[in-house]
């Protein structure tokens, strides 16, 4: 194991061929009392760089260290001492926070939003347009399982399907670095292999993770470069493959042999080797991989859960994949075209009807041109006249008629 490695506060080699995401140096966090005095030193002279690609892990014991880190890189706190670079800025700087997804410990969301309006709210933060806000979100609740119950409060989720809609929640800008603290806390196992998966695949894609973790499993399949802190500093830090290799160990992994053969190859080895222990076992698997094929057989057989479901293969925004849209109809190579004018329809012929050869007749006669009928005066009508006339002579002294 190099010194490097080892060696508390060391740091690798620079690495001239790849960016530097987070540059930390000479890290110093000081919490103080009400009346000023130090209270505790989480935090103590820190050094380390985090590279494009990278997924680097923070590890230690409860209050080694590495959650304050983590709110020193995203601005949250301001240290005591030291410098801190992101994206070349500082961690206040608003432009870069754009590109940094966050999954906090505890998942802080609104307990009345279901989950499609959570995410559409975080969209909105990110003043994404309405139409790839919507495309990422159903990429998002299909990838964490929760498309079937975006009906939901999230008030009503469970932990580990909180920590599902948090996990969206902090990709749902596609950000170039993304920090995770306790990715897997609440997850099952299904859960847990999902989330090393979608951690790969940014990582493939040439995304930044830092990632701070209890469960040493997880951080293992998943880091390149872990930092070990105890205590506020850093106890050990380099490639994961060079801090577990044990150069005095050797395995050997053979198909199944013979009796005979494993005899003799057993013989020639304890020859070679008088004073090591020599073992032979047949490999297992761990739990972890047990544990999802008994659940992948289960679902083959169709069996049901209320629950999460196992979420579908990583958004295609997040693999970098674009989304294929149709050409602009080019509407002036559209008029332009020559035409050729349609034929006019042609009416249908009416029908014939049948004859009726007793009316023809009766219309083929002459006939009279009808006589004006008189309209009789009305009784009373004519009776009140005849009244007026009567009254106009005896007013003009007119004799009667």
């Amino acid at each position: 194991m190099n010194a490097a490695a080892t060696v508390p506060g060391a740091t690798l080699r620079a690495d001239h061929d790849r960016e530097v995401v987070v540059a930390v140096r000479g890290l110093t966090k000081v919490f103080k009392d009400f009346w000023g005095r130090p209270k505790a030193r989480a935090v103590d002279n820190v050094d380390f760089d985090v590279h494009r690609g990278e997924v680097f892990g923070l590890l230690g014991p409860n209050g080694s260290g590495k959650s304050t880190t983590v709110k020193l890189i995203l601005g949250l706190l301001r240290p005591t001492k030291g410098h801190i670079e992101v994206f070349g800025h500082a961690p206040n700087h608003v432009a870069t926070k754009s590109r940094i997804g966050y999954l906090p410990e505890e998942s802080y969301l609104y307990r009345y939003l279901n989950s499609r309006e959570t995410l559409d709210f975080f969209g909105r933060l990110f003043e994404l347009e309405e139409r790839e806000r919507r495309n990422r979100i159903e990429q998002l609740l299909e990838m964490v399982g929760l498309s079937q119950t975006h009906t939901r409060p999230v008030g009503e989720f469970s932990k580990g399907m909180q920590r599902r809609i948090g996990l969206a929640q902090a990709l749902i800008n596609d950000p170039d670095l993304v920090i995770l603290d306790e990715p897997t806390s609440g997850l099952d196992p299904i859960g847990c292999r999902e989330m090393k998966d979608l951690i790969l695949a940014l990582a493939r894609r040439g995304k930044t993770v830092i990632l701070s973790s209890h469960l040493l499993a997880d951080v293992e399949d998943v880091c390149d470069r872990v930092a070990i802190l105890y205590g506020g500093r850093i106890q050990a830090m380099g490639p994961l493959k060079e801090l577990l290799t044990k150069p005095d160990r050797l395995r050997i992994t053979t198909p199944v042999l013979s009796r005979e053969t494993l005899a003799r190859v057993l013989e020639i080895i304890r020859n070679d080797v008088r004073d090591g222990e020599v073992r032979v076992d047949n490999p297992t698997q761990n739990l972890e991989s047990y544990f999802l094929e008994v659940v992948e057989k289960a679902r083959r057989e169709a069996q049901q859960t209320s629950g999460a479901q196992a979420g579908a293969r990583v958004a295609a925004y997040l693999r970098g994949e674009v989304e294929e849209k149709p050409a602009p109809e080019k509407i002036l190579e559209r008029l332009t075209l020559p035409t050729v004018p349609a034929a006019p329809p042609q009416p249908a012929a009416p029908p014939t009807p049948a004859v009726d050869e007793q009316k023809l007749a009766a219309l083929a006669q002459p006939t009279e041109p009808p006589k004006p009928v008189e309209k009789p005066a009305a009784p009373k009508e004519a009776e009140e006249l005849a009244k007026a006339d009567e009254k106009l002579a005896s007013l003009l002294g007119k004799p009667k008629l």
